[in-house]
């Protein structure tokens, strides 16, 4: 190992006992066990039977609570699960160490295939938006619609502001992050995290912040912490660089399921300018902008972000039923309103 490495982090077995995941009221925490990764899996219960599923899939740094604001409001349209990928949240690194945004899509392929569940409709948020969409162009038996926050595709100028981020993907990096902020609190991380993902840090209640902070001190004490973060930021860059079949724009134009398109104007690691070539490359989408948004705009505008689902998934049902495909041509919506 090299000196810019990373350090190994012990297996799942041996790792050190931290405080419990928060659970909203109504949601249950499973853990998954699959071929060479764990994962824990979020959900809550449908308002009747026989409602479609829905995977939910988190951003870097994120986990499956990031879509808590979500999955009630349409608890009575899908029967929703979210998953903490390999390494974030409550699941623990895969055993292959491999974080890359394919490795990421293969953990959700095996859990789908597992549970038996697609196909479902597929919702992304950043990192979690290249990932669904790997999934999408390579499995499309696996998903009914997928629904797009602020994905994480090849942007040629990247903001400024998505930097430092990237640079947690160079070796020795995040060594040198964790030893200059070691004294750093929780709280100052989270406000941090909050100024560069929201449009407007001001929405963040007292109780999400208090959450966000004993989540991060949580999740402060896993071994692998950083080490997940820089290898995924390295598995989004080294994603970013692929060309022909496997590059993400390529896959972008193979998907087959009708898409929602979600971005924000004040999207610090997306670009806002990348929502109409999104629009142009996923063919009959329909694009949801939304101005004062950041970076999740499932967690700042939720209620506008399920009417837009909602939107979608009666388009494609009626159109499914007369035979035609769900929209010739992209759909843009751009609203300043929030839900």
């Amino acid at each position: 190992m090299s000196s810019t490495d990373l350090p190994s982090v012990p297996p799942a077995t041996v790792l050190p006992k931290v405080a419990a995941v928060k659970v909203a009221e109504g949601e249950r925490l499973r853990t998954v066990h699959l071929p060479g990764v764990t994962l824990t899996v979020r959900s809550r219960p449908p308002a009747r039977d026989g409602l479609p599923p829905a995977l939910y899939v988190h951003g870097l740094g994120g986990s499956s609570q990031n879509w808590s604001a979500l999955m009630p409001l349409l608890a009575d349209t899908v029967d929703g699960e979210a998953v903490d990928l390999p390494g974030f949240g409550d699941s623990p690194p895969p055993d292959d160490g491999d974080y890359s945004v394919t490795g990421h899509a293969r953990a959700v392929i095996r859990y789908l295939d597992a549970a038996g569940r697609g196909p479902v409709h597929l919702f992304g948020n950043s990192l979690g938006g290249a990932v669904t969409t790997r999934v999408a162009a390579a499995r499309p038996d696996l998903v009914r619609t997928l629904t797009l926050v602020s994905p994480a595709l090849p942007e040629l100028r990247v903001q400024r502001s998505a930097v430092p981020t990237g640079l947690l993907a160079v070796p020795g990096v995040a060594r040198l992050f964790t030893r200059y902020t070691q004294e750093w609190t929780a709280e100052q991380r989270v406000r941090g995290v909050t100024a560069l993902c929201y449009g407007d840090p001001a929405q963040v209640s007292e109780e999400g912040f208090r959450n966000a902070v004993e989540e991060m001190e949580r999740r402060l004490q896993l071994p692998y912490f950083w080490d997940a973060m820089a290898r995924s930021a390295r598995g989004i860059v080294n994603a970013y660089t692929l060309g022909g079949q496997h590059g993400l724009w390529r896959q972008a134009g193979r998907v087959l399921a009708p898409t929602l398109l979600v971005y924000g104007g004040r999207d610090q690691l997306v670009g806002y300018r990348m929502a109409q070539r999104a629009a142009r490359a996923f063919r009959g989408s329909r694009l949801l902008t939304l101005p004062d948004a950041g970076h999740v705009a499932m967690m700042e505008y939720p209620q506008t972000v399920a009417t837009a689902f909602r939107e979608l998934l009666a388009d494609t049902e009626r159109f499914a039923s007369d035979g035609r495909p769900a929209a010739d041509e992209a759909t843009d919506r751009t609203t300043g309103i929030g839900g």
